[in-house]
């Protein structure tokens, strides 16, 4: 199923951006209202496409539009997906401007452009991770390891095809190093630049400068040592500013060395918030235009806010999501077990 018609609308119904001043603003409450209701799904990944429009994938293979228009939100879905008896369970989803990319995590990994399968792959330890576009041609998705480096697909076609990066080209992982598929946030771009957070034993940043050609791993303090430990969510705010969070899912309130944070481009990261909460979290993202000082990070124990690094945070909600993504300073949409909301910070 094509969604050319659905983006043609998502355009008409876009409005003007908003202008954006730098805000330092410490969030003091946030106002959650559902915004669609499934109690058959799981949502983990979502992107905004276009001003306050976005897009969404399910657990059970399906892919969705929000569209907003007047105040009002329009949700639906526009494909359901099944492979054979398969039906894939959707952790990545990706837009490059003109199409719509859902990625499915166990093998055999099925990746759809447009309602239309692209690439497939099986593999007994295949299990794909995160998905993101540098630009409207050129795209990336990393997974856990099927032989002794991470699994890394890019596309430089728009998406047409996509090919897989051989260990040979790539830093070796070391022993119970992987990834974890929480929230769609493992890789993050800017520019030419790309940050991929592992986890388990090991928890490192692998980063490439020129798209994917060439790699190398930095190492970070975030807790490691065992499989549920490490980076859950990565984002930067630009070439130098970056921040990490995660911790261990089994133990949500450990809040020891979970909060990481870089100002070189990830070369080298400080442990921030030791001892503070929140503890374990799927998802952290910049708040937009607030100069890298303001994050919220969202997780089955809550909803967090900081505005002066990482270095201390206010609880803002005790509801459970697993992603978060912001459409400006104040808005963002979040998403979890059977539910899409909006967040209105303030």
């Amino acid at each position: 199923m094509k969604y050319v018609v659905l983006l043609m609308i998502t355009m008409l119904f876009s409005c003007k951006k908003e202008s954006q001043k730098a805000v330092f603003k410490q969030f003091n409450h946030v106002e959650i209202k559902t915004v669609f209701k499934d109690s058959l799904v799981s949502i983990r990944a979502m992107e905004i496409m276009k001003n306050k429009d976005f897009v969404f994938a399910t657990s059970n293979g399906k892919v969705g539009l929000g569209i907003e228009k007047l105040g009002k939100i329009w949700i639906n879905y526009v494909s359901t997906h099944k492979q054979d008896t398969i039906v894939p369970n959707f952790r990545s989803v990706a837009f490059n401007g003109k199409s719509v990319f859902a990625l499915s995590i166990a093998s055999p990994a099925l990746l759809y452009k447009d309602g239309d399968l692209v690439y497939q792959e099986k593999n007994v330890k295949v299990f794909y991770d995160s998905m993101q576009f540098w630009n409207e041609v050129e795209g990336i998705a990393i997974g856990d390891p099927t032989d002794d480096c991470l699994s890394i697909i890019i596309t430089r076609d728009a998406g047409e095809n996509w090919q897989k990066i051989s260990c040979e080209n790539l830093p070796k992982i070391k022993n119970g190093e992987a990834a974890f598929a929480a929230s769609n946030t493992n890789i993050t771009i800017v520019e030419d630049n790309v940050w991929v957070a592992t986890g388990g034993k090991h928890s490192r940043i692998l980063f490439s400068a020129d798209k994917g050609n060439t790699w190398e791993f930095y190492n970070t303090p975030i807790v490691q040592g065992v499989e549920t430990t490490g980076m859950y969510s990565l984002d930067f705010y630009d070439a130098l500013n970056g921040f990490a969070i995660g911790g261990d899912y089994t133990k949500p309130n450990d809040s020891t060395a979970n909060k990481i944070k870089t100002v070189d481009g990830g070369k080298t990261w400080q442990i921030v918030g030791k001892n503070k909460s929140p503890g374990y979290r799927s998802c952290v993202q910049y708040v937009p235009n607030s100069n890298a000082k303001s994050l919220v990070a969202v997780g089955f124990k809550g909803i967090d806010a900081t505005n002066d690094g990482g270095d201390n945070w206010k609880h803002l909600s005790d509801e459970s999501f697993y992603t978060i993504r912001f459409v400006n300073d104040s808005i963002a949409y979040a998403a979890g077990n059977g539910r899409i909301v909006k967040l209105q910070f303030n």
